[in-house]
């Protein structure tokens, strides 16, 4: 039986999804335990990762142009992470940071495995297997936004402009979603999508994911 792009992505999420308490940073932040350092951490590290992502995502758009509906599925990623650079402003001035401590980190490896995955992935990957790991990811990266903005204003004082990043991702993207049914309906009808490779993707993905919470908690 012909399985729709619909049912090939929810499998990819579920599959994927991040075993119970494999995130160990997150729910330290909902309790309100993690140290405030945790914060200024994450805001120096995503200044690398967004702009890292983005050159990733625009490169895969460039390797899909003989795919519509690929390339514009990476070219909505790469216009949200223009869309996301700015909103880390807010949150590294409520966690004390300027330009020069911007400019001065030093990024820590466990934080930069994910982007550096990424990297690797827009210059060796089918496009669309990418969409797929990428999507379900996007699932867990989304939860993991919304319990820290929510965790942020309860525990530790941050206003709405310094959750905004959190905010951001942790919202619907309808149109990203759109264009990833798009692109996997398109790999199904020319035979380029390979889910074994998508799904062995998205689990280095969700490990370096994983490691960059980790990442952020070790000095």
């Amino acid at each position: 039986m012909t399985r729709t792009a619909q049912e090939v992505l929810a499998e990819a999420v579920r599959g994927l999804a991040p075993a119970e308490g494999a995130n160990r940073l997150v729910p330290r932040i909902a309790a309100g335990e993690a140290p405030r350092e945790v914060f200024a951490a994450f805001a120096l590290e995503q200044h690398r990762i967004i702009t890292s992502d983005r050159r990733s995502f625009a490169h895969l758009a460039g390797r899909a142009a003989g795919d519509p509906a690929a390339a514009r599925f990476f070219e909505s990623l790469a216009q949200g992470e223009d869309l996301a650079l700015p909103l880390l402003d807010p949150l590294a001035l409520a966690c004390g940071l300027d330009e020069e401590a911007l400019r001065d980190h030093e990024p820590r490896p466990a934080c930069q495995a994910y982007p550096s995955y990424v990297a690797w992935l827009a210059l060796n990957a089918e496009p669309v297997d990418v969409a797929v790991a990428l999507t379900a990811n996007f699932a867990a990266w989304g939860g993991y936004c919304a319990t820290v903005g929510a965790a942020l204003r309860e525990h530790y004082g941050f206003d709405n402009p310094a959750c905004g990043f959190f905010d951001f991702f942790a919202g619907p993207a309808p149109e990203v979603e759109e264009r990833s049914v798009e692109a996997v309906e398109a790999g199904l009808a020319n035979g380029r999508l390979s889910e074994p490779l998508a799904h062995r993707y998205g689990r280095l993905l969700q490990a370096y994911e994983l490691m960059f919470w980790d990442g952020l908690a070790v000095r």
